[in-house]
């Protein structure tokens, strides 16, 4: 009986060894020229990389947005959610978020520069998802400011929103040297917590 054809030998894989390069260049570029300002050249560029052998790792600048904005919120979740992990009252948690939240914010200032900079509409098809990402992650403070005792007149989202400004805005005046991400956040949360306590 005669042989069959010799099955096609499964190809491996390229090594991916060049996608974290390609998105920190990314993650620096977007936040410093923004989006519409950077163009795949520049990031190619950035990297030693020939303009058209960056479509190997993806598509479009679109999709690189996205996936550098899952890197920084991975990053930030990882943090605030470690921080918050260990327990305590309402107040100390809450704290907690903040000192983590603000550390990854310098920590990883590129990241959460271009995370905090993007619009949803600039991500074209993925807008959608960074939608997504940005809820799921400021859930996380939804869900801490539920727990504090607040009397009921407090409109829990505007103080969310007021504390995120506040955080988010630190990558314009927070400077090292100063004091440190714990004493800032629980200088913010106790200004915060005094009047508002029950």
């Amino acid at each position: 009986m005669p042989a069959g054809p010799s099955p096609t030998p499964l190809r491996a894989p390229r090594q991916d060894n060049r996608r974290a390069q390609l998105l920190d260049a990314a993650a620096h570029l977007f936040s410093e020229r923004g989006f519409h300002a950077t163009s795949m050249r520049d990031i190619a560029k950035a990297v030693g990389m020939l303009s058209g052998s960056i479509y190997y790792h993806f598509e479009s600048k679109e999709e690189m947005l996205l996936a550098v904005y899952e890197e920084g919120k991975r990053r930030v979740a990882d943090a605030v959610d470690a921080a918050v992990a260990h327990g305590g009252s309402p107040w100390e948690r809450l704290e907690a978020a903040c000192a983590a939240h603000l550390r990854a914010l310098i920590a990883h200032r590129d990241y959460t520069q271009a995370m905090i900079r993007t619009r949803q509409q600039e991500a074209g098809a993925y807008g959608t998802r960074i939608r997504e990402l940005r809820q799921d992650y400021e859930m996380r403070f939804r869900r801490l400011i539920e727990d504090l005792p607040l009397p009921p007149e407090i409109d829990r989202h505007y103080l969310r929103l007021l504390l995120f400004g506040a955080l988010n805005w630190s990558q314009v005046w927070y400077h090292s040297g100063g004091d440190s991400p714990e004493v800032v956040a629980r200088r913010f949360v106790d200004i915060l917590r005094r009047p508002l306590e029950v």
